[in-house]
């Protein structure tokens, strides 16, 4: 899927103290266009407009996972997972994936990783979310053999579905959590150690009656726009605590800087992100997106450093729900 976050469209109508709002519809943008800078194949047709990538080569030495919880960003290049990233959100070919898990596992990496791809493959003709749909993309991953990468902890869970709370991205029609339940003991019949996650507050999977039994995790983007990140990453972990979820966070750096939409500078990037690993819940810090010249700039590097440490003198959790 394309990954975009829908913010303009949204900005009247969201504005703090109303937390519990501003928290569901903190997402994608379909207007901002998405090219990812990114070394690992894409799976055929999700990405029409990238140019193809070199082949994925093992370094010549290997690294253990550091420790703590991963830190990275979508999309993220292999190439680039080493001293100050090491986990990623990414989506990659059935064809390329053992490989490409081979060479993130030997630079100490931790990745989510999605199957579906773009959600235009699974909607049905009205633009709905079509579960038939969703289940036939996943089912390419089916006789690829990488639970070794799942039982080592290289793949930190199913990234099943980007924002299914808002009906602009599904015609009008949000997937209801218990849809989303449902995809998720799909995924655990055919991969039943590895946990499921979707890119949705947990606040919008709390107005579900029913008990999660398939469903692991929740995630919390945070963008500026949503008040104090400490009180922001308080009230996401104790609305995933009602579910018994476990818990992603991280930054929308090129969206949600103050003011509004604009991108994140290195105090913001530095301050927000502390804010968000000062609590010992969350099981993984990815930020969106991968985008290697606001990556390079020498403030941003010092500021994910500081973020790396954090995160890798962090207790390691699981993603999977309690």
């Amino acid at each position: 899927m394309t990954h975009s976050f829908k913010l303009s469209r949204r900005i009247a109508r969201l504005r703090v103290p109303a937390l519990a709002a501003i928290i569901v519809l903190a997402g994608c943008n379909s207007t901002d266009s998405v090219s990812p800078d990114n070394s690992l194949p894409l799976t055929t047709g999700d990405s029409p407009t990238a140019a193809p990538t070199a082949p994925i080569a093992d370094p010549s030495f290997s690294t253990s996972f550091a420790g703590g919880i991963p830190i990275g960003t979508f999309e993220q290049p292999t190439t680039t997972f080493g001293s100050r990233y090491n986990g990623a959100k990414e989506n990659i070919a059935p064809s390329s994936l053992v490989s490409a898990l081979s060479a993130i596992r030997s630079r100490g990496g931790k990745v989510v990783l999605m199957f579906a791809g773009s959600e235009r493959y699974y909607k049905d003709a009205s633009g709905h979310f079509s579960l038939t749909k969703w289940k036939e993309r996943v089912n390419r991953y089916r006789n690829v053999n990488f639970s070794s990468y799942v039982s080592d902890g290289t793949v930190i869970g199913h990234y099943m579905i980007d924002e299914p709370h808002d009906p602009y991205n599904w015609s009008g029609e949000p997937v209801s959590p218990s849809t989303l339940e449902e995809m998720a003991k799909y995924s655990k019949s055919i991969w039943p150690n590895m946990p499921t996650v979707v890119r949705e507050a947990p606040h919008y999977l709390a107005t579900w009656s029913g008990t999660y039994h398939y469903l692991d995790a929740a995630w919390a983007q945070y963008l500026s726009r949503m008040g104090n990140p400490s009180d922001y990453i308080r009230y996401n972990v104790s609305e995933a605590q009602k579910k018994g979820l476990a818990l992603i966070v991280g930054l929308n750096f090129m969206k949600g800087g103050n003011p509004n939409g604009t991108t994140m500078n290195a105090t913001e990037v530095e301050n927000f992100g502390s804010a968000l690993l000062s609590s010992s819940y969350p099981c993984a810090f990815i930020s969106y997106q991968y985008n290697s010249t606001y990556l390079s700039n020498t403030g941003i590097k010092s500021a994910m450093d500081v973020l790396r440490r954090k995160a890798e003198n962090r207790s390691t959790r699981t993603c999977r729900g309690s």
